[in-house]
């Protein structure tokens, strides 16, 4: 064997080898996420909130939004939200871009191909040069003229898979966008939801404040009865006067944020600002009948901000296979043909004007101020952030899901207890007016007992309205609302 057979076998061996190594050893994984059996949920000195059939049963991030809520009115916002909300529609003309991009790295593995249809160039070297000299002695005269249509190829075999990891980060970031449109989508679906149920606790609040500003001037007719037979002072009439025009002028604030609170509902469907249509009371509303939250691990595959971390890590590693394999050899391809001649009646003469050209070049980055070898340290570590990043937001997904159940179970015990309060504050006032009555209590008693109605009333139109909003983050917290 001669000694040219023993090199080319090395070379051959040496490039089949490093193939190799480089296709064994970068192999995407999924990173490791501590994630436990179920969420957390309660307090430490309360009973556990979550049944079985919650945590077995398919989550409710799996079904949309038109099953989780139950007001038609709230539906159709979300609907129109969906439809016109100027932020969602950027979102999806992301994805738009992203698509175009990921279509464009199809192409790179077919070869470049520039076509120039005419070009004409005029060279006049100096008298006294080499060049000059030959060419008034060989032309006849003292310029050069070259005219050329010229078709060019260059192509890049991809024999590291270095193009192919481009595409493979090309496709992450496009997957992303999707995720990113599914959590503007989810966002936005929980932000209608939360207004709407605003919207109906201040109407609840200004019925119950206008309910007992007729309470109030119930009560101050009767001590004015009272002051003009000698049964009371002038005191006491200026006291509930007071506690009257106390009340009284609550209600320009909440009517003011009424409005407000509608013109936002309005700007999130893609409306302008105007009045939005109630279906019914606060307490009618019907609270979510079915919340199962299912197991800790599904969030990996509803939560689009956890799906979009864990794209983000994918972008990251074919980032890592693009900067490695930039360090191996490329082999280039290139091919040139067309029409050539010194003079321009011979230009588009066949086949005298043909010419071709041919070439293959395997070049290996030597020395580049080690900035190939910067390239891929660096990428490696925006892989490692991309991961800590992925681990964090499920930690974060982790803690919003055990916080809103913990939310719910107190609320409702304090739901519980309010409802108590408002029964016992009703039944106060009744008794506080038929003692004022009969001179068996001050007028004191009856403000105070009449303030405590108002403020149970307020609590429980406010506490109904933090748990319907802690059912929507509850919902959105796990996935839902994107389908």
């Amino acid at each position: 064997m001669t000694n040219y057979n023993h090199k080319y076998i090395f070379w051959v061996g040496a490039f089949a080898t490093a193939f190799g190594v480089s296709c064994s050893t970068l192999k995407y994984e999924q990173p490791n996420a501590v994630i436990p059996d179920t969420f957390r949920h309660g307090t430490n000195d309360s009973t556990a909130y979550l049944t079985k059939d919650m945590i077995t049963n398919k989550s409710i991030a799996n079904i949309q939004y038109k099953e989780f809520f139950s007001d038609p009115i709230l539906i159709d916002l979300i609907d129109k939200g969906i439809a016109n909300n100027n932020d969602l529609k950027v979102a999806v003309r992301q994805i738009d871009i992203a698509s175009m991009a990921y279509s464009q790295t199809k192409w790179n593995n077919v070869p470049t191909a520039n076509l120039t249809l005419g070009a004409a160039s005029v060279n006049r070297p100096s008298d006294n040069s080499l060049n000059g000299m030959t060419v008034g002695q060989f032309l006849g005269q003292k310029y050069i003229a070259d005219y050329s249509t010229t078709l060019s190829l260059s192509w890049e075999v991809d024999i590291w898979g270095k193009i192919k990891a481009r595409k493979e980060g090309a496709l992450a970031v496009f997957l992303q966008t999707q995720e990113a449109a599914k959590a503007v989508q989810t966002r936005l679906v929980s932000e209608i939801a939360r207004g709407y149920y605003n919207l109906l606790m201040l109407d609840l609040q200004i019925d119950v404040t206008e309910q007992n500003l007729k309470l109030v001037e119930r009560t101050l007719n009767m001590i004015k009865v009272q002051q003009g037979v000698g049964l009371t002072t002038s005191l006491a009439v200026q006291q509930q006067e007071t506690a009257r025009d106390q009340i009284l002028a609550t209600l320009p604030a909440l009517k003011q944020t009424v409005v407000a609170q509608e013109n936002i509902l309005h700007i999130l469907v893609g409306e302008v600002p105007g009045p939005v249509k109630r279906s019914g009371s606060l307490l009618g509303i019907k609270e979510p009948g079915y919340l199962a939250v299912g197991i800790p691990a599904e969030l990996l595959a509803n939560r689009p901000d956890v799906k979009s971390e864990e794209l983000a890590i994918r972008q990251a590693f074919a980032s890592v296979k693009v900067a490695k394999r930039s360090l191996y050899p490329s082999l280039n391809i290139t091919a040139q043909g067309g029409l050539n001649s010194f003079e321009a009646n011979q230009w588009f003469k066949v086949p005298g004007s043909l010419f071709g050209t041919a070439m293959g070049s395997l070049a290996q980055p030597l020395l580049n101020g080690k900035r190939l070898k910067t390239q891929f340290k660096q990428s490696e570590i925006m892989l490692e952030q991309s991961e800590l990043k992925f681990k964090q937001t499920v930690l974060n997904a982790l803690g919003e899901v055990s916080n809103y159940l913990t939310s719910i179970e107190a609320l409702q015990k304090q739901e519980l207890i309010t409802n108590g309060l408002v029964k016992r504050a009703e039944e106060s006032v009744k008794t506080a007016n038929v003692m004022f009555s009969n001179d068996l209590a001050t007028y004191l008693d009856v403000i105070v007992a009449q303030n405590n109605k108002l403020q149970a009333e307020l609590s429980i139109a406010n506490i109904r309205k933090q748990k319907l909003s802690a059912y929507v983050d509850l919902y959105r917290s796990l996935g839902g609302g994107w389908q």
